[in-house]
C-alpha cells in the first residue's frame, strides 16, 4: 500500500470559531494505482491534497505514506518526504521563467544534492520521457501551455517519487493540450507510476481507473 488515511479530521480556526473542513476521511491507495479525487470548489479537496502532499498536518487521525507515519513527522522530515517521495504537478506549472526546461527539471535534484553530471543525465531522460527531448534549452516563454506542463511533469518525475500528485493538471490548458497531458498520465501509470489526481472536472477524473468523490469534507468511493 502506498498510502492510507485513517479517521482524518482537519479543522481551521476563525477567531474562536472552529471550522471543520475534513470529516472522518478514510482512504487507501495501492502502489501503481491511478486514482482521481473529485469534488467541487470548497469541498475540502485542496485541504486533503495538502495533507497527502505533506504540506500540512491533519488535526487528528493517522496518515501512512510508503510505510511512514506522517502524523508523527517534524517539518524537516515532511520536507524530505516531499522532496524524495512525492512529485507535484500544479495547475499553474510553477516553472522558473528565466531557466531552461533542463534547469527547471534539474531543480529537485539540485535540492537533493545530486552531482551535476548525474543531474543532467536524469533531467534529459525525464524530458525525453515526456516527449520534450527537442526542447531542453527552451525557456517557459518559448513553450506552449501543454509543453510547460510536460516540463512540470518531467520535474515531478525526475526524483522517481513514490507518488505523482496532480492538482487540476489541465486547468490552465486548452482541451487538446489537456487531452495530451491526460494521455501522458495514463502512459506513466502503465509504466508503474502511482498517480493521484485532484480535480473538479468529471471528464478529467474519468481518465483515472478509480474515482473517489469529496463533498463538504466527506469522502466517498464512486461506483
Amino acid at each position: 500500500m502506498i498510502l492510507e488515511l485513517k479517521n482524518i479530521y482537519k479543522d481551521y480556526y476563525q477567531g474562536k470559531l472552529v471550522v471543520p473542513v475534513l470529516k472522518d476521511v478514510n482512504f487507501q491507495m495501492e502502489e501503481g494505482e491511478y486514482v482521481a479525487i473529485m469534488g467541487p470548489s470548497g469541498s475540502g479537496k485542496s485541504t486533503l491534497m495538502n495533507i497527502i502532499g505533506c504540506l500540512d498536518q491533519a488535526t487528528s487521525g493517522s496518515f501512512i505514506l510508503d510505510g511512514q507515519d506522517i502524523s508523527k513527522c517534524s517539518e524537516n522530515q515532511m520536507s524530505d518526504i516531499r522532496l524524495n517521495k512525492i512529485g507535484f504537478v500544479f495547475q499553474s506549472f510553477h516553472l522558473l521563467a528565466r531557466q531552461t526546461a533542463l534547469t527547471n527539471v534539474e531543480l529537485p535534484l539540485t535540492y537533493a544534492k545530486i552531482p551535476r553530471k548525474e543531474r543532467k543525465e536524469r533531467a534529459l531522460k525525464a524530458l525525453d520521457r515526456v516527449g520534450l527531448s527537442d526542447r531542453v534549452d527552451f525557456r517557459p516563454n518559448q513553450l506552449s501551455g501543454g509543453q510547460m506542463q510536460r516540463v512540470a511533469i518531467a520535474r515531478a518525475m525526475v526524483n522517481n517519487p513514490k507518488l505523482l500528485l496532480a492538482d487540476e493538471p489541465t486547468g490552465a490548458l486548452d482541451s487538446r493540450s489537456g487531452d495530451q497531458i491526460m494521455e501522458l498520465f495514463g502512459r506513466l501509470n502503465e509504466e508503474g507510476v502511482s498517480v493521484l489526481m485532484i480535480t473538479h472536472d468529471a471528464n478529467i477524473a474519468a481518465h483515472a481507473k478509480r474515482i473517489v468523490t469529496i463533498f463538504d469534507g466527506v469522502l466517498e468511493e464512486k461506483g
